[in-house]
């Protein structure tokens, strides 16, 4: 009977479906998935259009309320003409009705094409990402993202 208790299978079944609306939130933005990308967040009973969800992109100030993250993530996706996300160093903590995941973005990402009806050169990048998750009646959904750019190697030189 492995000695695993109601409770554990309840915490595992609730990391996993962390995992999973995590992971919904990626593809959606791979997909170009507007309407995906807004589901993945608190709606419109926890969140409206000046609080209730905080979002900081790399580079970026900080955006609260569902009406500047929407628009954010509306901005990336038409200026980006295709993007893949590999997530590595992935973990997630549930405590509660509150979770954590915590991922390292490999980005690969469509640049800008030196002529028109080409591909533009794949350009790569890395971002950790703290992702905070409430659960719902309508299953976990994001509160919180908060992405911050990895220094390359390349990007120390020069320093001791």
């Amino acid at each position: 009977m492995g000695g695993e208790t109601a409770g554990q299978r309840a915490r595992e079944a609730d990391v996993e479906a962390v995992l999973e609306a995590n992971r919904a939130l990626y593809e959606a933005l791979e997909n170009g998935d507007q309407e995906a990308v807004e589901d993945a967040w608190l709606g419109a009973a926890d969140a409206d259009d000046k609080g209730g969800v905080v979002c900081v992109h790399p580079g970026w100030p900080v955006l609260r309320g569902r009406a500047q993250v929407t628009r954010s993530y509306m901005l990336i996706m038409a200026n980006t003409e295709y993007i893949q996300f590999i997530l590595t160093d992935v973990e997630a903590e549930v405590h509660g009705d509150v979770a954590l995941v915590t991922c390292t973005e490999n980005i690969l990402s469509g640049g800008e094409a030196e002529e028109e009806g080409e591909l533009g050169p794949l350009v790569g990048g890395r971002v950790v990402s703290t992702n905070l998750f409430r659960r719902t009646p309508a299953g976990w959904k994001l509160w919180s993202h908060h992405g911050s750019p990895v220094l390359t190697s390349g990007d120390e030189e020069g320093e001791d």
